[in-house]
């Protein structure tokens, strides 16, 4: 079983489909700008040596409690669009009557192999799942252990109409179980109409890998959903760069923004948004609501507590005169009415 969580191989005839991207160069998929995601055997053993030893704040002294599945408000008719957050980047969507799940990691550890336990901060998440109705829609953003997860994709199994993943995401699925029926793959801006709702796969600057030979060897991105009326994008993993403003021209304003926002450090900031590139990066775009996500689950970072991201996005975001939403896990919210109370101020810490 902790092999299988490696997923799909990559072979030749995978790889001489990935070769008809404009976005794979060398042997790999590349980011729009030159960004530098390796490091040095010494600045990895003193990340490795913070992440272990420096724990002040990093967790909550509690575990963070999830919200039961409201099935009536969530379902309910109604014109705009609803969200669940379950924390990290676990995003549920309903629109047009449809049912959308974004990178559904519902499990216990974000680091199955890794000599960093990162244990999550609610229990028994995976459990969740079980109450959720049936799902018309996953999006995968790329294939890192904490959006992709084996477990959850078990739990999930019977229950998903669809899969729209990152090219080369695929190749996992098929690993596990997933009828090649079921799952459709993109590149940076491929479209694809669901029903009425418009997805695109948005690019974004990170890179992607489960083990040791497959690092690159799949996309990775966000996603755009749109119907006639309203517009939300989820912004996926990745450091500041030129793309926002891109995405912006080229499929915004957006009514709605799950803005990356968690798990960054000075070493990682090609490849990650700190608070206040997050919230640039969604003015870039023309977001006009904002909510910070990537972060209420994992301790992926020495360089911040649990819950700076949020603090500082919001404390940002005010500055900005960006609207934001900041809701409690499992809370049904929408664009109507976010969430403003900055609610971690008042639980575990």
């Amino acid at each position: 079983m902790p092999f299988k969580q490696l997923g799909g191989k990559v072979t030749k005839e995978l790889i001489s489909i990935y070769e008809e991207s404009s976005n794979w160069v060398d042997g790999k998929f590349v980011n729009l700008e030159v960004t530098q995601t390796s490091m040095s055997f010494l600045k990895m053993a003193e990340i490795i040596y913070r992440q272990l030893s420096d724990r002040s704040n990093r967790s909550p002294t509690g575990p963070l409690p999830v919200a039961s599945f409201n099935r009536d408000a969530f379902l309910e008719r109604s014109e705009d669009a609803r969200f669940i957050w379950y924390g990290h980047s676990v995003v549920l969507i309903r629109l047009l009557g449809k049912t959308i799940l974004i990178d559904p990691m519902f499990g216990p550890d974000a680091s199955p192999f890794g000599p960093i336990q990162t244990n999550r901060f609610s229990n028994d998440t995976l459990r969740l799942i079980d109450d959720l109705p049936e799902i018309d829609l996953v999006l995968l953003t790329h294939d890192h252990y904490d959006h992709l997860d084996l477990a959850s994709i078990n739990e999930l199994k019977g229950k998903v109409k669809k899969f729209f993943v990152a090219m080369g995401v695929r190749r996992h699925l098929l690993a596990w179980g997933i009828h090649p029926d079921l799952i459709v793959e993109f590149d940076w801006w491929k479209q694809q109409d669901f029903h009425g709702i418009n997805i695109t796969f948005t690019p974004t600057r990170h890179f992607s890998g489960r083990g040791l030979t497959d690092r690159a060897k799949s996309l990775w991105g966000g996603w755009v959903i749109k119907t006639s009326d309203q517009s939300v994008w989820f912004s996926g993993d990745g450091g500041y760069g030129n793309h926002f403003k891109e995405i912006g021209q080229r499929l915004g304003p957006f009514d709605f923004g799950f803005m990356e926002c968690g798990q960054y450090n000075d070493h990682w900031r090609p490849i990650h948004l700190f608070p206040d590139e997050s919230v640039q990066a969604a003015i870039d775009a023309g977001v006009k609501l904002a909510m910070p996500v990537h972060w209420a689950a994992f301790s992926l970072s020495f360089q911040h507590t649990w819950f700076e991201p949020a603090e500082d996005f919001v404390s940002t975001a005010l500055s900005r005169n960006l609207p934001f939403s900041v809701p409690l896990l499992g809370e049904v919210t929408s664009i109507r009415h976010p969430a403003k109370d900055r609610w971690w101020s008042n639980g575990p810490h």
